[in-house]
Parts: C-alpha cells; sequence; structure tokens
C-alpha cells in the first residue's frame, strides 16, 4: 500500500518567500490604486515565480498494513466452575478465534485471569489486562473483552479506567435465574483462652429469587476439631450467635456449615472456616515433692521461669513418725491442706505433680482415689520416680497404681548411665527434636516392669526411663529417675532437661502439635501432605471430604521418616475435612480462609458496567448466545443489543519514503519565460 503526498522545499528561506509575496502584493494593490485595473497577467508571473521558489515535490509513502491488537481475558478463578459457566466461556471464546481467523485485520492476545486456577481466591483481571497490554501502542489497541461471571475483585474506578480510548466489552457468563445460600462471618475471634468461650457472629444470605417458604429459617451446624457438633435453626439475613468453649491449646479450626437449598449454583459457600489460637490464661500446677532434694529446685525454677504457670508447691519437710524432740509449739510448719488440695480445689489444677513421693500416712487413700478420677476425667497427671517408688512405701500400691503407666520391679539401679530414645521416641513429637543435643550422664534409675504406655527414654539396657500413657480422657507420664536435675547443673555435660520436661508438660495438656495421634496437615501451593505417627498402625484410612462437597478415601502409607503419609494434589481451594478411623476430625484450608471468590457468587453487571459505558463497550450476556456479533468499526458507539465492535485504527508502518519534483526545473523555467512574455506582448498591444 503506497500513498502520495505533495511537500515543498523552498530554494530559498521560507521567510524570504513570504517577503517577496508581500511585496508583490504591495506592487499589485498599487498598481490597481494608479491604473484602475487588475493585471491578471502579471499575478500569474508573480505565482509561478513564488511556486518556483518553493520548489513543489511528490512524496511517495511506502506503507505496510499492521492489524490491530485486541486483548481477550478469560476468568478462569474457581466460580467459574460453577454451571455451565465454564462451557459458556469456552464456546464463545472459540467463536471469536473463528470470528477472527479469517480477517488478518486484528490481533488477539489471549490469556487466562487468574494464571493458576488452582490457587485462585479473588478474581483479579485488571491486573492481568495492565500486563497483557503494557507494550501496545494506542493507535493499534482495538479494545477488551472480558469472558467472566462479573465477579471482579480489582476493577478500578472508572474515571482511572487507563485503556479508556477502545471499547471494553464483557461477555457475562452464568445464568439469569442462578440461586445460592451463603454463610457470612460477621465477627471470628484470632484467639480464644483455654476453658473460656468464645463467639462467633453470622449471617444466613439468599439470593432475592429464592421463594418465600424456603428463604425464612435454616439449619446451622458447627463442627469442632474432635467432631463435636452444635446445631441451630436461624432466621435469613439476621445476625446470630455460636458461643462454645476453647478445648486446647494451639491451632482450632471450626466449620460453620448451612444446609443447602434445592439447585443451588454452589454449596463452597455454604460452609466457612473459623481458625484461631487456643491460648492458655494461667496453668496452674500442683507440685508434691516427698522431701527436700537437689531436684526439687530444677523442677521449681522450670515452672517458675514460665510466667503463665501458676505454681503452688508443697514439700513434705516432717512426717508423722518423724521424732526430733521438736516441741510442736515451736514448728513454724504448716500442716499439709490435704482436704483443700484434694477435694475442693483438685479439678482447679491443670497438671498435678509428685515428685519422689513416698507413702507417709500424710495424705488417706481416699485422696489417691480422686486424684486417679481426675485423671481418668481428662486431668494431667506426672510421676517423677525417687528410691521409695521401688520400696513398699511406693505410690503404686495405692489408687495411683490403676493410672501409671509401669510397676516397680524393686531394683534401684546406680551405676551412671547415658539416657537415649527408644526407636519409638526418635520420632515421637516430644522427643524427636532433641536427640541432636548434649546428653550427660544420670546417676540413678527406678527399675520398672514393662510399662503399657509408650516409653520414649530408656537407658543403654532398654530399661524404660521416659514413659507417657493416655488413662481415659486423661493423660499420665512417668519418669523413672529423680537425677534429671545432673543437666540442670550442667553435670557431664548437661543435656536439654528444660525442653524435655516442657514438651512432656505440654504432651499432658494436649497440646495438638505433640500429639502423637494427630493428624497432621501440611499445605504447599495446591499439594496436600497428611501424615500421621505410624505408632501402632501400619497404614491408616482416611476419610476427605472436599471443599465442594463430594467425598474421598485414601491411605496413609509408611514413608522414609516412620511416619504413615500421602501426599494429594487438588485443584479446589476452600475447607478440606479429615476424618480417621479412629473419629478424629481435622479442617484444613487451601487458599485464603473464606476467600472473597464465594462470598457473592451470583453473576453480575454492577461492578464492570461503569466502565463499559464510559468506553462505549458494551455487555452481552452468554445464557443468551455463546455466537455474539463481534465487529470492526472506526468510529461511533462500539455496541448496541446484540452485537459489540472493535476499533480498527487502519494503522500501518512506513518501510520507505521516496521523492521527486512536481515538474522539471526546465518546465517551470520555460512556464516563468512563457507567461512574462504574454504578459508583455498583451499589456504592450492595450497600450
Amino acid at each position: 500500500m503506497n500513498d502520495l503526498s505533495l511537500n515543498f522545499i523552498p530554494l530559498i528561506a521560507t521567510p524570504w518567500i513570504w517577503i517577496l509575496a508581500i511585496i508583490a502584493l504591495i506592487l499589485i494593490g498599487a498598481h490597481i490604486f494608479s491604473m484602475r485595473n487588475v493585471p491578471y497577467l502579471r499575478i500569474i508571473v508573480i505565482l509561478i515565480f513564488l511556486f518556483f521558489l518553493t520548489q513543489p515535490t511528490l512524496q511517495e509513502e511506502k506503507r505496510e498494513h499492521v492489524p490491530n491488537i485486541a486483548a481477550i481475558i478469560i476468568d478462569q478463578s474457581t466460580s467459574q466452575n460453577f454451571g455451565k459457566r465454564t462451557a459458556q466461556a469456552e464456546s464463545a471464546l472459540q467463536h471469536i478465534k473463528d470470528t477472527f481467523a479469517v480477517n488478518g485485520n486484528i490481533e488477539l492476545r489471549i490469556t487466562n485471569a487468574p494464571p493458576d486456577a488452582t490457587t485462585a481466591n479473588q478474581t483479579y483481571l485488571f491486573e492481568t489486562l495492565e500486563t497483557l497490554t503494557a507494550d501496545i501502542p494506542q493507535s493499534r489497541f482495538a479494545g477488551t473483552i472480558f469472558i467472566t461471571d462479573g465477579q471482579v475483585h480489582d476493577a478500578p474506578n472508572a474515571a482511572n479506567f487507563t485503556n479508556a480510548d477502545a471499547p471494553f466489552h464483557v461477555l457475562l457468563t452464568g445464568e439469569d435465574d442462578e440461586t445460592d445460600r451463603r454463610i457470612t462471618l460477621i465477627n471470628a475471634p484470632s484467639f480464644g483462652i483455654v476453658d473460656q468461650n468464645i463467639t462467633i457472629k453470622f449471617r444466613i444470605d439468599d439470593t432475592a429469587n429464592i421463594p418465600p417458604a424456603s428463604a425464612q429459617f435454616a439449619s446451622v451446624e458447627l463442627t469442632t476439631n474432635d467432631g463435636q457438633t452444635m446445631r441451630e435453626i436461624v432466621r435469613i439475613a439476621e445476625e446470630h450467635i455460636f458461643t462454645l468453649p476453647v478445648k486446647h491449646a494451639g491451632q482450632n479450626v471450626i466449620e460453620l456449615s448451612v444446609e443447602p437449598l434445592p439447585g443451588e449454583l454452589t454449596l463452597r459457600n455454604n460452609k466457612v472456616a473459623v481458625d484461631f489460637q487456643g491460648v492458655r490464661d494461667r496453668l496452674r500446677v500442683l507440685l508434691v515433692s516427698g522431701k527436700p532434694h537437689a531436684g526439687g529446685r530444677t523442677w521449681r525454677d522450670m515452672l517458675t521461669s514460665d510466667p503463665s504457670v501458676d505454681l503452688v508447691h508443697f514439700t513434705i519437710l516432717r512426717e508423722p513418725d518423724k521424732i526430733d524432740g521438736t516441741p510442736q509449739s515451736e514448728m513454724s510448719l504448716i500442716a499439709f491442706p490435704f482436704e483443700e488440695l484434694f477435694e475442693h480445689k483438685l479439678y482447679d489444677f491443670d497438671l498435678i505433680i509428685f515428685d519422689r513421693y513416698r507413702l507417709n500416712r500424710i495424705l488417706p487413700d481416699q485422696y489417691f482415689e480422686n486424684i486417679a478420677r481426675y485423671v481418668r476425667e481428662g486431668g494431667a497427671f506426672l510421676e517423677a520416680s525417687g528410691p521409695a517408688y521401688a520400696s513398699e512405701d511406693s505410690i503404686f500400691y495405692t489408687a495411683l497404681g490403676n493410672i501409671l503407666p509401669a510397676a516397680p520391679n524393686g531394683e534401684i539401679f546406680t551405676q551412671p548411665f547415658t539416657p537415649q530414645l527408644t526407636e519409638l521416641g526418635k520420632f515421637h513429637p516430644v522427643t524427636r527434636d532433641l536427640q541432636n543435643q548434649q546428653w550427660g550422664k544420670w546417676q540413678r534409675q527406678i527399675g520398672l516392669q514393662p510399662p503399657k504406655g509408650d516409653a520414649l527414654m530408656s537407658d543403654a539396657n532398654n530399661r524404660p526411663l521416659l514413659i507417657l500413657d493416655r488413662v481415659d480422657k486423661g493423660r499420665v507420664a512417668q519418669i523413672a529417675s529423680d537425677h534429671i536435675w545432673l543437666w540442670a547443673r550442667g553435670i557431664d555435660g548437661g543435656g536439654p532437661y528444660a525442653e524435655l520436661l516442657r514438651r512432656t508438660v505440654h504432651w499432658l495438656m494436649k497440646e495438638p502439635e505433640l500429639d502423637e495421634q494427630a493428624l497432621n496437615i501440611q499445605i504447599n501451593g495446591a499439594t496436600l501432605t497428611i501424615q500421621r505417627a505410624d505408632i501402632d498402625r501400619e497404614s491408616d484410612n482416611i476419610h476427605i471430604t472436599m471443599p465442594d462437597g463430594t467425598a474421598q478415601d485414601i491411605t496413609l502409607t509408611p514413608n522414609e521418616n516412620g511416619t504413615l503419609q500421602h501426599v494429594l494434589t487438588t485443584t479446589q481451594t476452600g475447607i478440606y475435612k479429615f476424618e480417621t478411623s479412629d473419629n478424629q476430625t481435622r479442617f484444613a484450608v487451601l487458599g485464603t480462609l473464606n476467600p472473597p471468590e464465594f462470598q457473592d457468587v451470583i453473576r453480575t453487571e454492577k461492578i464492570i458496567a461503569p466502565i463499559t459505558n464510559k468506553t462505549g463497550g458494551g455487555i452481552l450476556h452468554l445464557s443468551d448466545t455463546t455466537t455474539p456479533d463481534i465487529r470492526l468499526m472506526q468510529q461511533g458507539r462500539f455496541s448496541g443489543r446484540n452485537w459489540i465492535a472493535l476499533k480498527d485504527h487502519n494503522a500501518y508502518n512506513v518501510t520507505g519514503v521516496s521523492e521527486k519534483p512536481l515538474l522539471p526545473t526546465w518546465a517551470i523555467l520555460l512556464l516563468l519565460i512563457t507567461s512574462i512574455i504574454s504578459s508583455w506582448w498583451f499589456e504592450g498591444r492595450r497600450t
């Protein structure tokens, strides 16, 4: 494609040409004024002379046509999977490709947004549009077409839209009669104090086209980590509150779900997750030392170093059978308040520790029964054995023997030994992270019969040293030595006494991260790794409920780290529910907790309509047709009732330029001489 244009290359500077023209105009004016006639021939001569000075040339441009560029953004966020939206989008995109396949006047730039649909929690289309069109010159930009349900979360104010010179169109997926029910969290805590209540405020919302008969009340269910449920009937579109206790420290994920409607667009927003941390306000510990010894200070220092621990410590200094001649009136010791501690205040404590305790007729048998019952009902008990545990004064011969994990065998070993982890201890969450630290020697160990709990530590002869056990709803730990204080003093290099005791206490307090039977869910992108310790099992079956309500069963199998594991790759974001074969329930959230993507899923024009109106674009419903009329136009409004148009800029690139004089120089000189002679001859005849 070539184009001709007339250009001028003056022989002298342009201002001089204008000066000569003005002089000629003055002379002609004077002539007309004095002679009373118009010298037409002289004017022609002057014009030919000035034309010669401007040196007119013909410029020929060699042009190469370049196509217009249009941006096509396909919404592939999770909400596009609802109903027929994906099929509508694919059909509309293919129609656009087919429409412009035979038209070389337009180039389509097509991209998906967001790029990774498996972790898409928000619909960001304009961010993708800016990246896609950053290098497109405005002289070639034909416009934008969004294929979306209209639920866009990064739509700018129409006044700030940067591509306003080209039409912006929307092909809207979805149906006119879509119905949906969703649950909306109004207020949910980020943490809660153990043994205190938290409140969760929520609301149930239905779309306006739901029949009134089914739009008044709905059943809402709350499911906790331990599988317990609460259910209430609530009124639609009103705020409601669930109140529930925080039962354990650490992460707590609670699922709140509402019964579905028939024919709902999706069930993904019929449930929300509440993820909060359980924290202990105060850990109330009762420590009873049977007699003063070096290890008593270790226990006391360890517990009082934590400001969140309220410690009540009693050391029995004088037993009833002790005779030292001191008159009672001169003693300042207080009597052991066994009735208050072990009957009235027993359930106020989170943990009871007996350190080197021996039977001494101070504590009646009925109070040992109270302690055993306290543990079975969910309490925690730790026994640090001293020499008395191997004697006839052992507390094992009380009601505590029914909850303690190991009976004494009557032996006491006093040879120095280095504690070590058992095979189980190497993988147990309480001890597995301690094996690479310095472990010094201990000097005494109490002999035990084979335990019924889990032995995590032993000596070199595999005699149990640290045992953990579950007793009904409670937990018990036993340390078969009173020499852990040697680690605290740094003897023989010391050892991780504080961390070991802290982890043991936290296990007794049912901290989830230290629970060897807990299901552990790790999330990395779109991959969920489900792990569980292989203690007492070679495999485990897990029932998974996906975010869209579908379910599947998986089997955890052993890996090289001594745990059971299964890796699940998924394309769904939202709340996953895991149920174990022993009725343990866990939740995991892939992506953002309660993402905006599911807060409102009904198709809408309201968000994008201001931008389409500003640019002269239009919105067409793909529920009416997936083959809309798409045109190219140079100007005017670029949309109508059933059609949209992209802007044709008729753009081109100049590949070459050539110039040649309009007339040869000799022709112009001949014309000038001829005009002068003709003017002289005609004016001579008139005179």
